[in-house]
């Protein structure tokens, strides 16, 4: 049996953190597939919200385990990963969006066509990787947040950057379904999911593509 294909979990280290039930989901659905690697900004510990009766105790488990503790985002080495998974991160916006080290290790992902899926909130770290006035993922066909789910914020009004907006501004084709439906875009190897709603279905895909390979 060949060894198992390496998964980078990118989150967010702000604090309007990462959606517990998102990430859970992610990880239960790649932990028998992928080995493992969480990587933050700073390598700072990881803010789960939303957590629920669903999630309190997978939260409290996860927390204690030694894969918990990320890795620094600024010292990944890209082609040491096969698939590359950004859960649904409030946070986002506020750090991932603009990271020069994510922004090095998606150019790799991209350059080497390796699958890379984002989901809701977390899509909008893609907006990072941008080489003067073109973004890497000029011409690709992707979802996430849409405005009517955005408003919902009691920040909307501060956000930094709303994807609809980025990605069509930067040459991209966006795409939503109603608020909380799951949607998810394929288009090569990108998968995007709309919403947290929609993170099992962008992961299952992520797999699928992986095994493919």
């Amino acid at each position: 049996m060949s060894a198992k294909p390496t998964c980078l979990i990118v989150a967010s280290a702000s604090p309007q953190g990462v959606s517990a039930k998102s990430f859970h989901q992610s990880f239960n659905l790649c932990t028998s597939v992928f080995n493992l690697q969480t990587a933050t900004p700073g390598g700072k510990p990881i803010d789960f919200i939303g957590v629920d009766e669903s999630t309190a105790r997978w939260v409290q488990d996860f927390n204690v385990k030694p894969y918990a503790t990320p890795a620094k985002l600024e010292s990944i080495d890209g082609a040491r990963y096969q698939a590359l998974l950004i859960p649904d991160c409030p946070g986002a916006l506020n750090d991932l969006a603009h990271s020069g080290s994510l922004h090095r290790i998606l150019t790799h992902f991209i350059s080497h066509q390796k699958p890379v899926c984002a989901v809701g909130q977390g899509v909008s770290a893609l907006c990072c990787a941008t080489e003067g006035q073109r973004w890497i993922f000029n011409g690709y066909s992707l979802t996430g947040p849409s405005v009517f789910e955005l408003v919902r914020r009691p920040d909307f009004a501060n956000l930094p950057l709303v994807v609809e907006d980025f990605v069509k501004d930067s040459g991209g084709s966006y795409t939503a379904s109603q608020e909380d439906a799951v949607h998810t875009v394929i288009d090569r190897h990108l998968i995007t999911g709309q919403n947290m709603q929609s993170t099992s279905l962008a992961v299952n895909n992520l797999i699928l593509l992986c095994s493919a390979k």
